[in-house]
């Protein structure tokens, strides 16, 4: 049975302190008929997906603003897009933006299916991105549950149980009160909740149009939930960067493969990064020179594992040609097309 007082607070409160996010239509505009835009409604949830709205906010603009639809993001360049995607991390998602772009295009000519089962067949598209596409593009009452939601409902029901353990529970709890009429603002109206009010820490408990249900403000307990079962340490791993520049200052780049981390981005060509308590990699410099090491080591941490890049420069002359990768004109480099780890190499090598 839903529970619909309790929705029906939040999207009053909702009214009232809805975010200004540049991809949401606000829910007055909403009220007067303006729809949201399923392509902006998508981009924006994969670039969310373990990343901050401010981080994301200037990625979002620039791209819309670059490729203003899903049409024009299916026609772009590889490279293209994935430059400027540069920085933002989880590069898989910039892969799986272009195939579920194309696949928009052709197969459904350039419109997002109003369908929760047709969404979850595009390429990229998970349970989540699905359910936030249906409720918040198309009013589809599906069950959105980010960080955010978990956490809020952890903390109204006192639930207890640990993450990930918890996930079905707190699934389930947010089933019964995601509302049929308004389900699109409803989501959005609890991952607000969840981002501003029902913070991870110093939640601000008496400014929650929820307080007088929440049994984690009556017992005392929201402070500390969700709970979380602990993490595995992660492993360090080391490698060896390569950054060779020629004398008419063009840098020697590699497009790194398709499959793998940071797969089809531009990067410093290298070894393999190896787990520090195996053996160290072997040299694998891709062109002939004298090449320094900096004194200082590029650090990076990713999902899984810590990275520890040597960062080795070297100056060539304009005859001699690299064993792999291709020389980037100065005028054509920019290090804002390069991911992050691979940016702090290069800060080392310019710094050096």
């Amino acid at each position: 049975m839903r529970d619909l007082s309790l929705s029906q607070d939040l999207l009053d409160w909702y009214d009232r302190h809805a975010r200004d996010l540049p991809w949401r239509v606000s829910p007055s505009d909403r009220a007067r008929g303006v729809a949201p835009d399923p392509y902006r409604v998508w981009l924006s949830e994969v670039m969310l997906q373990q990343t901050t709205v401010a981080a994301v906010r200037d990625y979002f603009r620039a791209f819309t603003e670059r490729w203003p639809t899903v049409a024009a993001l299916a026609a772009a360049e590889d490279a293209d897009v994935m430059a400027a995607w540069a920085g933002l991390g989880y590069y898989a998602r910039a892969r799986n933006l272009l195939k579920c772009a194309r696949a928009v295009v052709s197969e459904h000519g350039g419109t997002f299916p109003a369908s929760h089962e047709a969404l979850l067949k595009l390429p990229g598209i998970g349970r989540y991105t699905a359910a936030a596409v249906s409720a918040i593009a198309f009013d589809d009452p599906q069950v959105v549950v980010d960080g955010n939601v978990e956490r809020v409902m952890a903390r109204l029901h006192d639930e207890h149980t640990p993450l990930p353990a918890a996930k079905g529970v707190l699934t389930d709890y947010a089933a019964v009160l995601t509302p049929s009429e308004r389900p699109g603002d409803y989501a959005q109206a609890v991952m607000d909740l969840g981002a501003t009010i029902c913070t991870p820490k110093r939640p601000a408990c008496g400014l929650c149009p929820w307080r007088r249900a929440c049994r984690g403000w009556s017992e005392g307990t929201a402070a500390e939930l969700p709970k979380k079962s602990p993490k595995p340490k992660k492993p360090v791993r080391r490698g060896t960067a390569y950054l060779a520049r020629r004398v008419d200052g063009a840098w020697l780049l590699e497009t790194r493969p398709e499959t793998g981390l940071l797969g089809g981005m531009l990067g410093w060509p290298g070894t393999e990064w190896r787990d520090v308590t195996q053996d160290a990699p072997a040299e694998d410099p891709p062109i002939r020179a004298e090449w320094k090491t900096q004194g200082a080591e590029a650090r990076h941490t990713f999902t899984h594992f810590h990275l520890i890049l040597t960062v080795k420069t070297a100056l060539v002359p304009m005859e001699r040609a690299p064993l792999r990768g291709d020389f980037i004109e100065l005028a054509d480099f920019s290090p804002g097309d390069l991911p992050t780890v691979m940016r702090k190499a290069y800060d080392l090598a310019k710094g050096g």
